[in-house]
């Protein structure tokens, strides 16, 4: 039997913490798709996953904090802080993360982005 989709997603959001490239991948189907939400496709398939997502695992600052998380039946939605390296420098971003999971991985996630908070010295974040 399958791991519960929660455990799933769980296994996925430590992959990206540890920025686990391989350990990410296998969370999701091989030919898994992601997407904003309700937007465009963002990638599709481990190849595109992965070129997608080796920038952002080299950031130095990449952590992901688990706010909150709904599940119900296949789907879990995860709301997220995001802490990384953008171009301007650090700084945070407020995500919801909806999955899909089938047969114990995800199939379909989708994004959608909240504003980009640049981290200041003394701001303290």
């Amino acid at each position: 039997m399958p791991d519960a989709p929660e455990s799933v997603v769980q296994r996925q959001l430590d992959a990206y913490n540890a920025k686990d490239i391989d350990a990410w991948l296998a969370t999701y189907a091989p030919d898994a798709q992601q997407f904003e939400l309700h937007g465009a496709p963002l990638a599709t398939g481990h190849a595109a996953m992965r070129e997608r997502m080796l920038p952002r695992f080299a950031e130095p600052d990449l952590h992901a904090r688990l706010l909150a998380r709904t599940v119900m039946g296949h789907i879990v939605v995860d709301h997220e802080r995001v802490t990384r390296t953008f171009p301007e420098g650090p700084g945070s971003i407020e995500m919801l993360c909806v999955y899909e999971v089938v047969d114990g991985r995800i199939r379909k996630a989708s994004f959608a982005l909240g504003a980009k908070r640049l981290h200041t010295p003394d701001a303290g974040l």
